[in-house]
């Protein structure tokens, strides 16, 4: 990748987390699955809010950003890569019914941990907790919309907007939007062989180089540095 751009860490395997911390907006370049083993907390990202025990596991794609707010209790997590059969699923939520088994089989073969939980991860589908996750929902789907139109449609106050979503999300309904926008650019990038003008203009870019600009500064390396690496992957 060009550039020194700076991620956040996803250290494999077993994470502590403390009673009550908060762990602030951040973005992990590595996509992995977080499993939790006691506790639980809070997440709020790209993909939505999720309140996450025992059993619980969230995927996490590459360059997505989410901050956490752990219980009273504390937190401990299992953080395996992300098997390639759970890349595309849908569901970022899930299940398994027994996570001390994938803790016994992570400490000899963490690939092999990553397999059996892509075997037993039954998807968990959740709602919405409150109007910022529908805020959320919306953003997430690109359509341009005026957030003031938005606030009056679901009867909050305007002023209410901006200051509720940054508490849940620790970002601006702007920002998030930024982002999604950012990170659906890049996955069309990677897996499709449109021109990067058509894309910048699906996605509602002012141009291919605000396009450039924001992929560049979500990942730290340009929209040409990605198609040129993805096609050098792929067979002839």
């Amino acid at each position: 990748m060009t550039g020194s751009h700076r991620f956040a860490d996803a250290p494999l395997g077993l994470l502590d987390h403390r009673p009550h911390e908060l762990r602030m907006r951040h973005c992990h370049d590595d996509a992995f699955v977080a499993v939790v083993l006691e506790g639980g907390y809070q997440e709020a990202g790209d993909e939505g809010r999720f309140n996450v025990r025992a059993g619980d596991a969230l995927i996490h794609h590459a360059f997505e950003s989410h901050l956490d707010r752990v219980e009273a209790r504390g937190a401990r997590v299992l953080v395996l890569d992300l098997p390639p059969q759970l890349a595309a699923t849908p569901h970022i939520r899930g299940h398994v019914a027994d996570p001390d088994r994938l803790v016994r089989v992570a400490a000899n073969d963490r690939a092999a941990a990553a397999q059996l939980l892509a075997e037993h991860y039954t998807p968990a589908p959740s709602a919405p907790l409150d109007w910022p996750d529908l805020l959320a929902r919306d953003l997430r789907d690109l359509d341009p919309f005026a957030l003031s139109i938005w606030a009056e449609t679901r009867g909050v106050r305007a002023e209410t907007l901006s200051r509720g979503f940054r508490s849940a999300y620790g970002c601006t309904p702007k920002a998030y939007r930024a982002a999604v926008r950012a990170r659906a650019a890049f996955a069309a990038i990677r897996t499709t062989r449109d021109p990067l003008t058509a894309i910048a203009h699906r996605l509602h870019f002012t141009d291919q180089a605000h396009m450039t600009h924001a992929v560049t500064r979500l990942t730290g390396a340009t929209p040409g540095w990605w198609r040129r690496s993805q096609l050098a992957t792929r067979p002839a």
